[in-house]
């Protein structure tokens, strides 16, 4: 891949995805999109893959979308725009592995959504969190999607009437990130959070993650009827049966991902 605007870099069970355009505070263009589609797309294929850390260069993790280009943009053009975006975020979320935001700096708008689309996140303690479009005249739609999601009806309206930036503690309090630590800490508590998942079944994990998703949209009974289903399902897998053999054997599981 020709990759410009990320970096992509792959440590043991761990691929970290670094978004690299500081000069323009690591801003969503549509070049930028277009890469990080083409890296997750790689990344969910690996096998050797188990989470997926995404992070930023510099001072900012994104300030959204890149709105001189949107402005001077032509119909088609933002539709593209919006089109790749939608299919980025939602890409997060069908990917077998879990995603990690390391938050480091301001996310705002698309930037926010991109913390709000991953599975888990993990600021420092300077960071900050916004959806501010109302204040230049762009209602930040699509951010809300998952935003609401992450933080619930009234805290994301807050956020999206008032475009107040959050501070990193109440994201956490609210539900948009996991744990906040001190900056110098950010990079190795993503990594220790990174290898404990790692140590479970790529397969278990995909299995997991895709039922997750899936059952939240249901509604209580039909939700157990899938979590059932799928349980039952699970159990008949290699890794299962070799992860419920080596507890009771009392020793390390050794994963085949199937």
């Amino acid at each position: 891949m020709d990759l410009k605007n990320v970096q992509l870099a792959v440590e043991g069970a761990v691929a970290t995805v670094t978004l690299s355009n500081p000069e323009k505070r690591n801003a969503l263009s549509l070049a930028t999109l277009k890469e990080l589609g083409a890296v997750f797309a790689d990344v969910e294929t690996r096998s050797d893959v188990r989470v997926v850390v995404i992070k930023a260069e510099g001072k900012v993790f994104s300030a959204g979308h890149n709105l001189a280009e949107m402005v001077s943009g032509s119909l088609a053009h933002n539709q593209e725009i919006f089109r790749v975006c939608s299919a980025v975020m939602q890409k997060l979320q069908q990917m077998p592995q879990p995603a990690i935001a390391q938050v480091r700096g301001i996310a705002t708008a698309a930037g926010c959504q991109l913390v709000a689309a991953c599975d888990l996140a993990v600021a420092e303690e300077g960071a900050s969190f916004g959806t501010p479009g109302v204040r230049i005249g762009v209602f930040c739609t699509t951010p809300a999607i998952p935003l609401v999601r992450a933080v619930g009806r009234k805290r994301a309206l807050e956020m999206l009437f008032t475009g107040r930036m959050i501070t990193a503690q109440e994201a956490r309090e609210w539900g948009l990130v996991n744990k906040v630590v001190p900056a110098d800490q950010l990079e190795a508590e993503v990594k220790a959070l990174a290898a404990k998942i790692a140590e479970a079944s790529r397969l278990t994990l995909a299995i997991g993650k895709r039922a997750f998703y899936s059952q939240v949209k249901l509604t209580d009974e039909q939700a157990y009827t899938l979590g059932s289903e799928v349980m039952v399902s699970n159990l008949y897998a290699e890794d299962a049966v070799e992860g419920m053999n080596a507890f009771l054997e009392k020793r390390k599981p050794v994963w085949k991902d199937k």
